[in-house]
């Protein structure tokens, strides 16, 4: 009886960090990315991650030098997009779409993604609430 006992004790434990694991992974905006060093640039999508907990955009971005620059946009989760009008459909290969965000702080070519604007005009906010993004505090 002990034996089982202990069995379904660490069963739970493991079922209980299983369970916490993804959470622990989620980070507030502060640890990535710096609300000092707004983006906003034009790009064309090259693909579009639909993956929790934050989907991601990821655009070439022509320099004026004419070299192009990969970057990718980190956005709210799935769900939230899809609430706010966003589809897996909604953003193919070669759409031309206008970010607006904050760089990292290791400053490479990632970015926290506030507004999309899509080729038709229409804006869509991309940011999670209460990832103490700037967004936030309007």
């Amino acid at each position: 009886m002990r034996t089982f006992r202990s069995h379904v004790a660490t069963g739970a434990a493991l079922l209980i960090l299983a369970v916490a694991a993804p959470s622990l992974a989620h980070h507030a905006f502060n640890a990535e990315f710096d609300a000092n060093k707004p983006i906003k640039f034009k790009g064309t999508v090259t693909k579009m991650l639909w993956v929790n907990p934050h989907a991601w955009i990821y655009v070439d971005v022509k320099k004026p030098d004419g070299t192009v620059e990969e970057w990718m946009i980190e956005t709210g989760t799935p769900n939230t997009l899809m609430r706010r009008g966003l589809t897996k459909e909604s953003l193919p290969k070669g759409t031309e779409i206008v970010v607006d965000g904050y760089q990292s702080k290791d400053g490479s070519h990632r970015a926290n993604g506030r507004d999309l604007t899509l080729p038709n005009g229409q804006t869509l906010f991309l940011g999670s609430s209460g990832t103490g993004a700037p967004y936030d505090k309007k």
